[in-house]
């Protein structure tokens, strides 16, 4: 991650080239506008905060207190969003969730380390920082057009003006005329402060760059919040995998091991009376026969729920072909991944269960009449999405299918979004991140 406040272009100093004009154009267009941002930030924040204080004794100031606390943060959004324009890349920021909002709810929200920062950079911090930058930018900026072009100007000025360099004797000096002094002294500041320009803008901008960083992101808090998280999502998938692998167990004691022991039975009583009774002996096969076919339909229906040899020896593509095939309705696979193509193991087989999931809730639930699967890949990224014409209201809440997906996505990093509204159709997309 690229942590720096400048941008991550090469710094250019030199007046004459056009890079340094647009390093300089890139600064002041950072600079400048969060001046009013600064202002707005200010004002806003003073009214609320004072009136939630104010009113706090009364439980009136509680949910102003929190609507402050929001407001710094929409503000914030707004300082980094200008920061990353300017810097680029910039660290990660952790707020802890939302609670509801009773009167504990409202106290826990208030408790958010994070909130209080944005609110002391939004109404302590930067107003007069950036109030200083503001004028300090606009003056040199001023003064240094103003100096190079006051040889112009410098006539339009009223009659009896005493020019500065007629004040300090510069027109002596030299030996010309007080206006004459005043140009070339007007193009000297002028040019001393041109060639100064790129430093001083740019020193502006990293100096207000510096305090966003420190208050509005906390790298430490976003990364051990994102440890915390896979931990948990990790120890939820271990654990539904071990439940997993008891059901199967039990199903496979229950039903495939206990036809075929009657399936041997069967066999072994056929050749005893192989010789003697031939009549029973083929019943008795054909009773192992159609054992053996109840066996092979019931360890289909437990490969379900693991992941197929067609995964294993030919990839994701045609894996979640052959679930399309499968399904009760009609479902088209697109997508630029091809079949034979193989990525990352684990990535593969969250997809194919993230699939196979998604197809079983369509059939179950959905009351679609056909849908839709897109495989994508970038080279850091795969892609699924799964589309039906049903009839919607399917969630990720606990206790539903699709929230087991969220946690198989967690154990690699991946993520889930489902858009279903009440009447269809539904949109189901995962992205699963692809490393090598």
């Amino acid at each position: 991650m690229n942590n720096s406040l400048a941008p991550t272009r090469q710094t250019s100093w030199s007046i004459w080239r056009s890079a340094t004009w647009r390093q300089i154009g890139s600064d002041l267009a950072y600079i400048l506008p969060g001046f009013f941002v600064s202002l707005a930030s200010f004002t806003a924040l003073v009214a609320l905060f004072t009136l939630g204080l104010s009113t706090l004794i009364i439980w009136v100031g509680l949910p102003v207190l929190v609507a402050c606390l929001a407001t710094a943060r929409w503000f914030a959004d707004i300082n980094r969003a200008a920061l990353r324009r300017w810097a680029g890349e910039i660290p990660p920021v952790h707020y802890r969730n939302q609670h509801k909002y009773s009167v504990s709810g409202m106290f826990k929200n208030l408790a958010d380390p994070q909130l209080w920062k944005d609110f002391i950079h939004g109404f302590l911090v930067t107003f007069p920082l950036r109030t200083a930058t503001f004028c300090v930018a606009i003056t040199v900026l001023a003064a240094a057009l103003g100096g190079l072009t006051q040889w112009f100007w410098m006539g339009f000025l009223p009659e009896g003006n005493t020019p500065l360099a007629q004040l300090i004797g510069l027109d002596i000096y030299l030996g010309v005329s007080p206006e004459t002094a005043e140009s070339w002294l007007g193009l000297a500041y002028g040019a001393v402060l041109l060639l100064l320009l790129p430093f001083i803008t740019h020193l502006l901008a990293v100096a207000d760059a510096a305090l966003t960083r420190t208050l509005l992101t906390n790298e430490t808090a976003a990364l051990r919040a994102r440890s915390e998280e896979l931990a948990a999502s990790r120890a939820q998938v271990v654990s539904e995998e071990a439940s997993t692998l008891r059901k199967i167990e039990r199903d496979l004691h229950d039903g495939p091991q206990q036809r075929l022991i009657r399936m041997q039975m069967d066999v072994e009583a056929a050749q005893r009376r192989m010789a003697t009774d031939p009549e029973a002996a083929r019943e008795l096969m054909d009773g192992a026969l159609e054992q053996s076919r109840e066996a092979l339909a019931e360890l289909r229906q437990l490969s379900r729920g693991i992941a197929p040899p067609l995964l294993a020896d030919r990839g994701l593509r045609t894996a979640v072909e052959s679930l399309a095939s499968k399904s009760t309705l009609p479902v088209a696979v697109t997508g630029n991944l091809a079949p034979n193509v193989r990525i990352t193991e684990s990535a593969e087989n969250a997809a194919y269960f993230v699939v196979s999931e998604a197809l079983a809730n369509v059939a179950k639930h959905a009351g679609a009449n056909q849908a839709a699967i897109t495989v994508n890949t970038s080279p850091t990224e795969l892609l699924l999405e799964v589309k039906d014409d049903g009839g919607g209201g399917a969630h990720v809440g606990k206790g539903h299918g699709l929230a087991g997906l969220v946690d198989r996505l967690a154990g690699v990093d991946g993520s889930l979004e489902v858009v279903s509204p009440d009447g269809g159709p539904t949109f189901l997309r995962a992205s699963i991140p692809l490393r090598n």
